[in-house]
């Protein structure tokens, strides 16, 4: 194992039906070389189970189920899910910080202490689509505004597009993760993001963490999907 996959930066969007298909894939992955994304879908078929049944894989698991309800009922499922193992969950940040702060003190409570993040804008949505739901500013500007409040409320990072990455790296601290979607190979389709880059390009951009789907999920070869993208980025 090198060096870099210690603490490997791509992170394995589990986009499946059910705990079959997603135990079947990752019997054929490495967790050297990756951790993996659980997320509403895969969580509401089979529950706390199949999260338990990956840590014992030795995989890292992000709990992707973004939280956002008042405060208490926020600290209890984080205080929850903390208790199943995983490597990290997420928040939406537009719960505020009352309930964000709420959060991080459930974490902290825990005997196991996984990341706790935040989402800012998702990456499905553009501008126009921003604007329709009321949010009047720009884009990255709703997306700074959120990650600030973020770091104030004592998260450890949020989730964002990499094209946001530059913006707030220069406004928030250096160990503060950006985690990053929409990370598409340059051959890949788009697929449901409208805002993607590369995996090299993300990580330049100053992205702490590579979200990547489809283009691993579905290759004939997941073990060579992921050997090839961290050969684009094991000389950055």
């Amino acid at each position: 194992m090198t060096a870099q996959n210690h603490d490997p930066k791509i992170v394995v969007a589990l986009d499946f039906a059910e705990a079959k298909q997603a135990l079947a894939f990752v019997d054929r992955i490495d967790p050297a070389l990756c951790r993996v994304k659980v997320g509403k879908e895969l969580f509401t078929a089979e529950g706390p189970r199949l999260v338990e049944q990956l840590v014992g894989k030795d995989f890292g698991v992000f709990l992707d189920l973004k939280f956002h309800d008042i405060p208490n009922t926020v600290a209890k499922a984080c205080e929850a899910a903390a208790k199943l193992g995983v490597w990290m969950l997420n928040v939406h940040a537009s719960g505020g910080r009352a309930m964000m702060e709420a959060a991080r003190n459930a974490v902290d409570k825990s005997t196991h202490h996984p990341l706790l993040i935040a989402v800012t804008v998702l990456t499905s949505m553009d501008q126009a689509a921003l604007n329709e739901i009321g949010v009047s500013g720009e884009l990255q500007d709703q997306v700074l505004r959120l990650a600030l409040l973020t770091e104030q409320s004592g998260l450890d990072g949020v989730v964002c597009s990499a094209q946001e990455a530059p913006m707030l790296r220069s406004k928030v601290a250096q160990d503060f993760c950006l985690v990053t979607p929409g990370i598409r190979p340059a051959t890949a389709s788009k697929d449901d993001q409208s805002r993607i880059v590369t995996p090299a390009d993300a990580l330049r951009q100053g992205s702490s963490y590579l979200v990547i789907g489809r283009p691993i999920t579905q290759a004939s070869d997941p073990i060579q999907a992921l050997q090839a993208i961290h050969a684009e980025i094991s000389s950055l």
